[in-house]
């Protein structure tokens, strides 16, 4: 098969694979576990209470946010046999596994204690995430400059995540309890995570073994604040770093704030495999389905963001006001929300593909790294307002830890609000700082340039 520049497609079908299961695969699974169900195991099982476990959040968030950039200029200066962004695709999965897992052991310590451990924790996670996410993005237009086979690979990867998190999201609690029952535990999220660890493991080796980096420098002469000067003047990719945070906030949302919603807002802690099941499908449709169809009708990734979050908002606007009113009514436009928006994952990552071209374009230098950890910075601020927000919000509503059926009315508007009304925000947000896309300008440049571009072998 021959891609847009007439010549054979650039990447092996392994490759394809170990890229599209590496970042969204077990990994994501991990993800999506401790996204969705570590902040009510913090306040309801651990009972750290939720002002403390919003400022754990929030320093092991934010502090995870500042390490990207460090990890894309250490990356971008990496110098090995092995490549520049291959190496850290060995130790960081096994990192992964290791820290995940004691993430949820609950110690017999004092409350100080179980904070400090939850914090050491966490931070380990986070910087492991981001010594295996820097490197994999960077990685795609390392080794294939083609559009079209780096979109199709991203949607893989997008499908990939859907199914990661339909899995994780959907049957959690009944994983949990199989393990618990198969091997005498009494944590079965402890086993979940060695178990998703151990794909991570064979996804990331595998990408280390089926890719080669072409398209980047042998070596650079400049240190990393030039590349960041360089990077940072062109001021018109500021609105790119703002979509970054808005979709990370609005994709976190949707996950994070819908076990507290059905648990304490419907007071029905009965549907949450149901409602939980209904979003992961959503999205594994969004990016299996809908997302390889919106980029093929739309053409670009900022045409397509567009159309799904202009979908997202309407969706959101009705479950807002109406959203109590029926169950019916709620799973149905739910499911049709999480449909649409979910692809925001995917196609956010479409643009830091465009912004590495137009850098080169501009400045006649690869800084994958450095631009993948800016768009990893900006995704890790959206996080850090997520996960830190929610709890703070709770805390500050007057949140009771386990009362179900009797939080106060505040608390009541405020779950409805974190789960419909600031996801619709995020995207009236995301589509404003569209309207200023740099790249449109320049893509006829782009292309021809990445037409000129030789692979040295």
């Amino acid at each position: 098969m021959k891609n847009q520049y007439g010549k054979k497609q650039e990447s092996s079908k392994a490759f394809k694979w170990f890229h599209a299961t590496s970042v969204s695969g077990g990994a994501m699974m991990i993800s999506a576990v401790i996204s969705s169900y570590f902040s009510p195991y913090m306040t309801d099982t651990m009972m750290i209470p939720a002002a403390f476990a919003s400022v754990i959040m929030f320093i092991c968030s934010f502090w995870d946010a500042i390490n990207d950039p460090m990890m894309g200029v250490i990356a971008d200066r990496t110098n090995t046999k092995w490549g520049r962004y291959r190496p850290y695709l060995i130790p960081a999965p096994i990192l992964l596994t290791l820290f995940s897992t004691l993430l949820w052991v609950n110690p017999n310590f004092p409350m100080a204690g179980k904070i400090a451990w939850v914090l050491i924790c966490n931070i380990g996670v986070g910087m492991t995430v981001t010594m295996y996410t820097m490197p994999q993005m960077s990685l795609l237009p390392a080794c294939v400059k083609g559009t079209e086979e780096r979109n199709t690979i991203i949607a893989m990867g997008a499908g990939v995540t859907a199914v990661a998190f339909t899995i994780a999201n959907t049957f959690t609690l009944q994983i949990k309890a199989f393990l618990e029952s198969a091997f005498g535990v009494g944590n079965g999220y402890i086993p979940m995570m060695l178990i998703c660890g151990g794909l991570a493991c064979f996804s990331f080796w595998g990408l280390f073994a089926t890719s080669k980096e072409k398209y980047i420098e042998k070596s650079t002469d400049r240190n990393a604040m030039q590349d960041l000067k360089a990077i940072l003047k062109h001021k018109e990719l500021a609105p790119y770093i703002i979509v970054w945070i808005m979709a990370s906030m609005g994709y976190g949302l949707m996950f994070a704030s819908s076990v507290y919603y059905v648990m304490y807002y419907l007071a029905r802690p009965d549907l949450i495999p149901v409602y939980m099941g209904i979003v992961s499908i959503g999205a594994l449709v969004s990016m299996t389905v809908l997302m390889p169809i919106f980029l093929k009708i739309f053409k670009t990734g900022e045409k397509a963001l567009v159309v799904s979050q202009t979908a997202t908002i309407i969706c959101y606007v009705i479950l807002l006001f109406f959203g109590k009113s029926s169950l019916m009514l709620l799973y149905v436009v739910t499911f049709i929300a999480t449909a649409v928006a979910s692809m925001q994952n995917g196609l956010v990552n479409v643009l830091v593909n465009d912004a590495i071209d137009y850098i080169q374009l501009k400045e006649g230098f690869s800084a994958n790294g450095v631009i993948s950890s800016i768009k990893g910075f900006a995704q890790k601020c959206g996080g850090t307002v997520t996960n830190s927000g929610i709890l703070a919000v709770l805390a500050a509503s007057g949140y009771i830890a386990g009362a179900i059926g009797q939080q106060p009315e505040s608390t009541l508007i405020a779950l409805n609000f974190l789960r419909f009304g600031a996801p619709a925000l995020t995207g009236i947000i995301l589509l404003i700082c569209l309207k200023f896309n740099p790249i449109d300008k320049y893509r006829d440049e782009i292309e021809e340039m990445k037409k000129k571009m030789t692979v040295e072998e």
